[in-house]
């Protein structure tokens, strides 16, 4: 059997070389995606983001598979920008059950100038707390992004969700490109950029290939891939759509993975229907890092008990604790110096 070595960095990436890896054995394919996870990945460690919902609902854009979308009935109530004690709350208890990362969402098409001087605010305290912070808040322009760097924003989240050629049967109130201009704007600012998209929506695996091509093309890999497999809404316009197969969102993963070897991979919507069979192939297969908590934005989502179990049963640690047994070690290591 004759691997392909793929984990260079490439920006190069054509169609037909990525329907190549798609179509190998499953076998081959898993074996070679493990291998170049294993070469630069820890693959016994998995990163915990916690995800919160700071203003939910009524947003103007009409994307598909969205329950916050004023475009569906889908009976959400919506809700006000939480307070920024509220916020530090969430933050702490997400802490407290073992995420490093702090991600916060907002449905909005765009910041608006009368919430989004209070959005920085809590990015500070997230900050504070000595937790990563990421947030998403629609589309952004330069200057917005500069700000959210200047107050130590860790991560912006904008998933280009598909393809640009199937994007059209999705969202209609904004363009491919104006998610291309977002993500140019984070990177422009310094800010890490968090961009996947999502499984099950009706899309071919040509543009599951066309998705992938977009993110490893860019001139800088997204630091953050989040492979979500569609939540499915009733009310949305993608309620009752095919649901992938399961091995084929193995594949994707895997694929992922070889494509920007780099990149940490997560696992994001969709967890609480995998079984944790599944979830195991799509962490042998690359990802490492998942959405933990009981809930994502408005969405169910894998509960803490049942992770804890899972990543104890897999032999998976946090980075979280990964980094306190650091530090305790540091801690060691200083006290030996001064015997």
């Amino acid at each position: 059997m004759t691997l392909q070595k793929t984990d260079a960095l490439r920006h190069d990436w054509e169609l037909s070389e990525v329907q190549a890896l798609f179509d190998r054995p499953l076998n081959d394919l898993l074996f070679q995606a493990h291998s170049i996870h294993r070469a630069h990945f820890d693959p016994n460690a998995i990163q915990i983001s916690t995800l919160l919902s700071i203003k939910t609902g009524k947003c103007s854009e009409d994307c598909g598979y969205c329950s916050q979308s004023a475009h569906h009935n889908t009976e959400l109530e919506a809700e006000a920008l939480l307070s920024l004690d509220e916020v530090i709350e969430a933050a702490r208890q997400a802490k407290s059950e073992g995420a490093d990362r702090f991600c916060m969402g907002a449905a909005w098409s765009r910041p608006n100038k009368r919430d989004f001087p209070k959005v920085l605010e809590m990015i500070k305290a997230v900050k504070s707390l000595d937790m990563e912070s990421c947030v998403t808040l629609g589309m952004l322009d330069s200057d917005q992004a500069q700000q959210l760097k200047e107050v130590g924003l860790d991560y912006y989240n904008h998933n280009l969700d598909t393809s640009p050629e199937f994007y059209g049967n999705v969202i209609s109130t904004r363009t491919f490109q104006d998610r291309l201009d977002t993500l140019n704007n984070v990177q422009q600012a310094g800010i890490n950029v968090c961009s996947g998209g999502i499984l099950g929506m009706g899309e071919e695996r040509k543009d599951r290939c066309s998705l992938l091509i977009q993110l490893a093309n860019m001139s800088k890999h997204p630091d953050s891939v989040p492979i979500n497999m569609l939540v499915q809404v009733e009310g949305t316009p993608l309620f009752g759509e095919d649901e992938i197969e399961p091995l084929e969102f193995v594949r994707t993963v895997a694929v992922a993975r070889l494509m920007m070897p780099h990149s940490v991979v997560r696992l994001s919507a969709g967890r609480e229907e995998m079984s944790d069979e599944m979830q195991a192939m799509c962490f042998f297969a690359g990802a490492n890092s998942v959405f933990y908590g009981e809930r994502l934005l408005t969405t169910d989502n894998a509960g803490t008990n049942r992770d804890q179990k899972l990543f104890s049963s897999l032999g998976l640690k946090t980075s979280l604790e990964e980094k306190k047994a650091c530090k305790n070690k540091h801690s060691e290591q200083n006290v030996a110096s001064m015997v």
